[in-house]
Formats: C-alpha cells, structure tokens, sequence
C-alpha cells in the first residue's frame, strides 16, 4: 500500500510519515508512504492508495478531494495536528479508507 500525506509546505507531513512508517514496520506490514506539500500533491497521488490530509488543511479540503478523485485515491482527514500524530491511528485510517487488511 502506498500513503500519500500532505500538509501545506510538506514539513510536518515528514514526521507524520515517519510515525506511519515505523507503525508499518512494527506491525511488519509492507507500506510506502511519502510526504508531500500542496504544490506536488498531484505528482504524489500517481499510483498512491491513500491520501491522509494534515487538519490544518481543512479549509482547503474541497481542492485536496478533488485532486484525490481526479487520482481515484481516497482521502482522510488525520485527527489531531499533525505533529503529534500518532502513527498506528494513521495507519488505521488509511487501512479503513483503502479496505486493505492489516
């Protein structure tokens, strides 16, 4: 499964694929997932499963849906701020959204 997470610049959505990464690693499930910024999420969404979205984005969560429909990669607001996030919830999330099993 690949997981797109976009923050505004790209920066916090680093650590939050991070914390997904090592909750992947843990669980020793084959995940790739990158951070992107809103000026490459179109290049990200090609070939990604999932698109987690920072909550700070949710003011433009309307633009982020429709980039995601126009991929066909379904999205998810992450709960919490970014920063903080924690992994294995993310992880959750993408799982629930794509119908992959862990």
């Amino acid at each position: 499964m690949r997981i797109v997470v976009v923050c505004g610049a790209g920066a916090s959505s680093t650590f939050a694929a991070l914390r997904i990464r090592r909750a992947a690693d843990t669980r020793g499930l084959d995940v790739d997932v990158r951070a992107a910024g809103e000026q490459t999420l179109a290049e990200a969404l090609a070939g990604a499963d999932a698109l987690l979205v920072g909550i700070h984005l949710a003011e433009r969560l309307e633009d982020l849906e429709q980039a995601a429909a126009a991929a066909s990669v379904p999205l998810a607001v992450l709960p919490g701020e970014t920063h903080t996030l924690d992994g294995d919830a993310a992880l959750d999330l993408a799982i629930a959204i794509t119908g992959a099993r862990s």
